[in-house]
């Protein structure tokens, strides 16, 4: 009951509906938002993603980062997953199974392994499980500015650079600019703006949303007019779900495995395995766009975390609210102990 709970709360989201929908009027509507459409996507896009993180670097507290400084095996944990462990997971999927899965779609498998960790969902869902929310508000951020870097360069090493590759350097110019120049103003301006836009935080998330089903739009249509979707048919949508399904298995079960042999205490374990199995939609979207430039395969690229994405919401969800169940459990036999003690 509590996994079909959390199931009804993911399909009614209306982000999650405006993902389908915006790869639904790509297929019928690919010119509009395609590169030179009506849409001028490569404008849009680029001024809506300095502004999101803009507003992130607003949004960011640098009290609560600081509170979560001292826990240094924590942090070790999380980055080492985020940025070693996905990546070498993958390493050892392609090796198994790269001849029989479409070129493209292990490449988007490989960038959803690279990205960096969610902060919104990690930090909420750590809270809720009652979890240590600044040491997960200070993994969060640390892998969005870490990711700016090391995405890129992950990505240059399978891609490869110079011409058909990337152009590391001026990608990593172009993700500085777009990403980390707003966030750093963001935290600058924040003395002055940070209460007016905490007061309206509702508006700055549909705002970072809109964003994202800007660029998933601008991806597919992107696609489409190339002839992608039509030669690679649907069997890529299948794999990418049980690839991505299979991915999180593995993932939460490492994590779990790990925050146990630390001998975490339960807030610990909790910030550990939350931040450390997400992958980050709000940076992945953007990053793809300017990493792979005007790639007609964008689409495909970004299939896996667009998938990864929502699984990971509804299987985390469920996670949390047994931590916590148990974690009351554990406080009320502790207290009724020391009752009897006493």
């Amino acid at each position: 009951m509590q996994a079909l709970k959390h199931l009804k709360r993911v399909v009614t989201d209306w982000f999650l509906c405006g993902m389908l929908l915006a790869t639904v009027l790509a297929y019928f509507f690919p010119g509009f938002g395609a590169s030179g459409g009506g849409m001028h996507a490569e404008y849009v896009i680029n001024g809506g993603v300095f502004l999101v993180f803009f507003l992130h670097g607003v949004n960011l507290s640098s009290e609560q980062i600081s509170h979560g400084l001292k826990n240094w095996r924590l942090h070790i944990m999380v980055q080492g997953f985020t940025f070693a462990v996905f990546p070498l997971i993958w390493l050892a999927c392609d090796k198994l199974f790269g001849n029989q899965i479409p070129a493209l779609l292990m490449l988007g498998f490989f960038y959803l392994c690279a990205l960096p960790s969610t902060i919104s969902s990690s930090v909420a869902l750590t809270g809720s499980a009652g979890g240590n929310v600044p040491a997960a508000i200070l993994n969060a951020s640390l892998s969005s500015v870490f990711g700016i870097f090391i995405t890129p360069w992950l990505c240059s090493l399978v891609v490869g650079t110079g011409a058909g590759g990337i152009d590391l350097g001026s990608t990593l110019l172009d993700l500085c600019g777009m990403l980390l120049l707003p966030l750093v103003l963001g935290q600058l301006l924040r003395p002055w703006l940070g209460k007016f836009f905490a007061r309206h935080k509702r508006y700055t998330n549909i705002i970072d949303k809109v964003v994202i089903l800007l660029l998933v739009y601008a991806a597919f249509c992107n696609s489409m007019v190339s002839g992608m979707w039509q030669t690679q048919g649907n069997s890529v949508i299948l794999t990418a779900f049980i690839g991505s399904a299979i991915l999180l298995a593995v993932i939460l079960f490492m994590t779990t495995r790990t925050a146990g042999a630390l001998h975490f205490n339960h807030a610990d374990s909790v910030a550990a395995v939350f931040c450390a199995s997400k992958k980050s939609l709000a940076a992945g979207a953007p990053m793809a766009a300017l990493i792979f430039g005007n790639n007609p395969g964008l689409g495909l690229i970004l299939l896996p975390i667009m998938i990864y994405h929502p699984m990971q919401l509804i299987v985390c969800s469920v996670m949390a609210e047994n931590y916590a169940a148990r974690h009351k459990r554990q406080l009320s036999e502790a207290a009724l102990e020391e009752a009897r003690a006493a």
